[in-house]
């Protein structure tokens, strides 16, 4: 059995880490620069970022190597480095998760390629499927206890990831990201992704969504999985808050006490890894821990006890059911 499976084995729910985007541009990461050469470079500054999700109550935490597959590090001449930068990446985590003194899970980050699929694009299932493979073995080198293939709105590329997992020998949790009309990017459905999940030859641990709206929009996909009657543990990782540019920089606007009662919604819908993601600091994290254990589990919520909570949704449909045209509409409107 792999330490996450067995983890959940032991408890009802699991707090996963926040950002690590925003935590490393606070610690001066530049835009456009790579943060997986920061393993290398700024090894501190991985050990702290990691460091502040152990401390702040995480069971999981995701490693510093969303962007490091071939295609995204082709784009500044380091697609010879995939295995350095994972593996490293996977080590620095395997250091703090084992000092922390309680049983604490590293999960691998694996992002999207930033690649399409054929015959819109030019990817290609075995190519996507190398990819994944050679940053799998990087993570697993290092040490990660599971793959977290994250941010996927194609799922080609999800069933790509899952075909990777299994040649590298390791388990492996998976999220999309859906947007304001309830869909990914490429037009799945939270309904959708719960029922192809189980028809995978080689089905994650747990799945679930991560980043694209604030927590009321997630929350509502989320509840859209667990609405199926799948038994598969499901993941919640939510922007905290909204992002708005200020004095020079984004920022969300999420507080500790919003994100608070997004992980306690979470657990009560049966939600069993709840994390943050955008904008997710430690004080976030420290807030849904002691929330996640001083709060007593209440009732199912309501899309109703949702929007009281977290705020309006961002659009009036969550792309399934009776009214499932109504979001291509939506989004030609907004794209228009």
């Amino acid at each position: 059995m792999d330490a996450l499976t067995k983890l959940l084995s032991e408890r009802d729910w699991l707090m996963a880490d926040g950002a690590t985007g925003t935590n490393l541009f606070n610690m001066g990461l530049s835009s456009g620069e790579p943060p997986e050469f920061w393993n290398i470079d700024k090894p501190d500054n991985i050990r702290k970022l990691y460091r502040g999700a152990v401390e702040a109550g995480s069971d999981i935490f995701l490693t510093n190597t969303f962007g490091g597959n071939a295609s995204r590090l082709k784009l500044h001449q380091a697609q010879d480095r995939v295995h350095e930068l994972n593996r490293v990446g996977a080590s620095l985590a395997r250091e703090v998760a084992d000092a922390s003194g309680r049983k604490v899970i590293v999960a691998g980050s694996v992002g999207p390629t930033g690649e399409i699929f054929e015959p819109m694009g030019n990817l290609t299932h075995a190519l996507a499927v190398e990819m994944f493979h050679e940053q799998a073995e990087g993570l697993k080198a290092g040490g990660a206890d599971v793959l977290w293939v994250e941010t996927i709105s194609a799922f080609e590329e999800y069933k790509a990831a899952a075909e990777a997992a299994k040649l590298a020998g390791m388990a492996w949790c998976g999220t999309m990201s859906f947007d304001t009309a309830g869909r990914t990017m490429m037009g799945i459905t939270s309904s959708a992704l719960a029922e192809q999940v189980e028809k995978l030859a080689n089905p994650p641990v747990a799945f679930g969504a991560n980043c694209g709206v604030g927590a009321s929009d997630l929350m509502r996909t989320v509840m859209g999985f667990i609405s199926t009657g799948t038994e598969r543990p499901v993941i919640a990782k939510g922007n905290a808050g909204i992002p708005k540019y200020h004095d020079g920089h984004i920022h969300y606007d999420g507080t500790p006490e919003l994100m608070a009662e997004y992980a306690v919604l979470a657990r009560d819908s049966g939600v069993r890894i709840i994390g943050g993601c955008c904008g997710t600091m430690p004080e976030h994290l420290k807030a849904m821990r002691a929330a996640l254990e001083s709060r007593p589990k209440g009732p199912r919520p309501t899309l109703d006890d949702i929007v009281a909570k977290l705020g309006a949704f961002s659009s009036a449909s969550d792309g399934t059911g009776d009214d499932a045209g109504a979001p291509k509409r939506e989004r030609r409107g907004r794209r228009g």
